[in-house]
């Protein structure tokens, strides 16, 4: 808690949301679930009708409705990387949505280097998503930074905690590596370090989140918090209620209005 008298001031951890923890509700529900959170910050998937990748006029409708109810999209994804005829593709979609972070799954190492001329000509951030030790490729934020690092510096990761303690890296000194090419990072808690299976509402598990907020100010980052919360599709506000209240009670015992 914070004293009396002691002023408040604006957080500079941004939390939001990923709209994969809605993926089974609709739009017109991940808003009102927005507003019940009192965020603003969505980073958004092509699921459901929240942003459609395969219609640009459905795209702009579903931006028309985020940005009516004070909802800023603040990035894409997170999305595929796959075949390289959908490259550019990709990044059209990005570009509409107005975002400068694309959330990335599975690009391939030999794939970067175009799709970092697509970076340059987009001036958009490319972060690759780490997914843990299932992912050959990219188990870790620490194999995205190898694999990037002298690299365009729009090239980098999109951090997953709860995948990236399974893959057995420190979280926190991850985050002071990776530094300045952390664009954003996707928040979950687990009650196991290596256990896929034992996702919790963040508070409830083992994440050092004091410590990685923290750190992420000492950093300077100026990317988002994003919830990721993937167990209980079917019901999934009772845990992601859970989640912001400890996470936005972390920050107001750092003395910061989350």
């Amino acid at each position: 808690m914070v004293s009396a008298g002691i002023a408040v001031k604006e957080s500079p951890v941004r939390l939001g949301m990923c709209s994969y923890t809605l993926r089974t509700m609709t739009r017109a529900q991940v808003i009102a679930a927005m507003k019940q959170l009192k965020l603003t910050r969505l980073n958004c998937k092509d699921v459901k009708d929240h942003l459609p990748s395969t219609s640009v006029e459905e795209e702009k409708a579903a931006l028309a409705d985020y940005a009516a109810n004070g909802i800023d999209v603040t990035a894409v994804g997170t999305v595929y990387f796959k075949d390289p005829k959908d490259f550019r593709k990709n990044f059209e979609y990005a570009k509409t949505a107005g975002v400068k972070v694309i959330v990335a799954g599975d690009p391939t190492p030999e794939n970067l280097p175009a799709i970092e001329k697509l970076v340059k000509e987009f001036d958009i951030k490319f972060a690759i998503h780490n997914h843990g030790p299932e992912d050959k490729v990219w188990p870790s934020p620490l194999t995205v930074l190898e694999a990037v690092k002298n690299m365009d510096p729009r090239m980098g990761s999109c951090m997953d905690i709860g995948h990236t303690m399974r893959a057995g890296t420190d979280v926190v000194a991850a985050i002071r590596k990776v530094g300045p090419r952390l664009f954003d990072m996707h928040a979950k808690d687990l009650a196991k370090p290596d256990a896929k299976d034992s996702q919790v509402a963040v508070g409830e598990g083992i994440m050092p989140i004091p410590e990685i907020f923290k750190t992420l100010i000492a950093i300077g980052y100026k990317g988002n918090v994003d919830l990721e919360y993937e167990i209980f599709p079917d019901n999934p506000m009772p845990g992601v209620v859970e989640s912001f209240a400890y996470m936005k009670g972390v920050l107001a015992g750092m003395g910061y209005k989350a």
